[in-house]
């Protein structure tokens, strides 16, 4: 059993197996990728090769699954890299739910992990371009929750929570200076948006988690995005912003404080650049990318904080300072950032 992790038994996956139609079972291993919480296996039968994943607990409602498949489902369809549910053999539902818990079976998919070429990046930045326009009608009753990371009220009660916390302590002050600094930034960065014309963009189905790790690549192109548990309803330009940040955000190093301020200017000019090849963005909707990129820095960051005090094993007040020195060079760099943006489009404008 992989330390930390949930797995599957023998015995589980002889009676999960038995409802699906896939031939002689060959060979079955673990794969360990993703959330630890949901156990995978890549099973080799003599009739091809696929992938069997249990639901984590928190990701088992089965409206959110069937709404994720339906999605799935259309996307493949219009010939977009996703891979193909296999349906249970009686029911021919797209998942199974056995003993209080539910199951998913996938074709397999070869591919590689992102190499950080930008040839990979234009094409992570055109196929989600193509995930907008191929759902942009979708719809599926009921829809889903609308809501994002934009102008919320949940975001600045837990910046608020943060900061009230820690009564007592030395380090209370510091933190509250932190969390108010970022209070300011985001709300000067939701009124910016709104001002620009958020309010009169339509909002349709968005992949709400667009990063490197989600997707497989090969020869430099997206072969398949593996990951569809954050799908909501909000305006494309917020999975757009996200989706520039997580590809051009400059980090990794243990210590937050160690982190550079500034972002990868060349991984984000890439990635819309690869967007707009797919589908041109209006002028207004460009310059609202920076400040949609402080608003998604700070929103991410404060839930996990709020609920442990810690993001990931990291320190949450150490990491909050990271992110607002981050936010603070945005801001400050914004009109660069755009002219940068506008450049690298000049070519598809004409």
């Amino acid at each position: 059993m992989p330390k930390g992790g949930a797995h599957f038994t023998s015995q589980e996956l002889a009676l999960v197996l038995s409802h699906y139609d896939i031939g002689i079972i060959q060979q079955i291993k673990p794969l360990i990728a993703g959330n630890r919480r949901a156990p995978k296996q890549i099973v080799v039968s003599d009739a091809g090769r696929y992938l069997l994943k249990r639901r984590a607990k928190d990701k088992d409602d089965r409206y959110r699954v069937a709404f994720a498949h339906a999605v799935q489902g259309h996307l493949r369809e219009k010939k977009f890299p996703v891979s193909g549910i296999i349906r249970t053999r009686d029911q021919k539902n797209s998942f199974l739910e056995l003993d209080n818990h539910i199951y998913e079976l996938f074709e397999f998919i070869n591919g590689s992990r992102f190499d950080g070429k930008i040839e990979a990046i234009v094409d992570c930045g055109a196929t989600l371009a193509k995930f907008h326009l191929f759902l942009k009608d979708f719809s599926f009753e009921p829809m889903p929750l609308k809501g994002c990371f934009h102008d919320s009220s949940t975001v600045r009660g837990y910046l608020k929570k943060i900061g009230s916390e820690k009564n007592g302590d030395p380090s209370n002050g510091s933190l509250r200076k932190t969390t108010e600094s970022l209070m300011t930034m985001y709300n000067a960065s939701s009124v910016n948006v709104n001002q620009l014309g958020y309010d009169s963009w339509p909002q349709q189905i968005i992949h709400g988690d667009w990063h490197q790790g989600n997707m497989l690549f090969a020869g430099g192109k997206v072969v398949a995005v593996v990951d569809f548990d954050s799908l909501k309803v909000s305006s494309a330009m917020t999975d757009l912003a996200n989706g520039a940040l997580q590809f051009s955000i400059v980090g990794g190093r243990p210590n937050p404080a160690d982190w550079p301020d500034y972002l990868d200017q060349s991984k984000l000019t890439h990635f819309l650049y690869g967007y707009c090849m797919v589908n041109m963005l209006a002028d207004g909707q460009i310059k609202t990318i920076p400040d949609l990129m402080i608003e998604t820095l700070i929103a991410e960051s404060v839930l996990p904080i709020a609920a442990t005090g810690f993001f990931m094993n990291l320190s949450g007040e150490d990491f909050l300072k990271m992110i607002c020195r981050k936010c603070s060079w945005i801001d400050k760099n914004r009109q660069t950032l755009y002219e940068a943006i506008e450049h690298s489009l000049e070519d598809l404008q004409k």
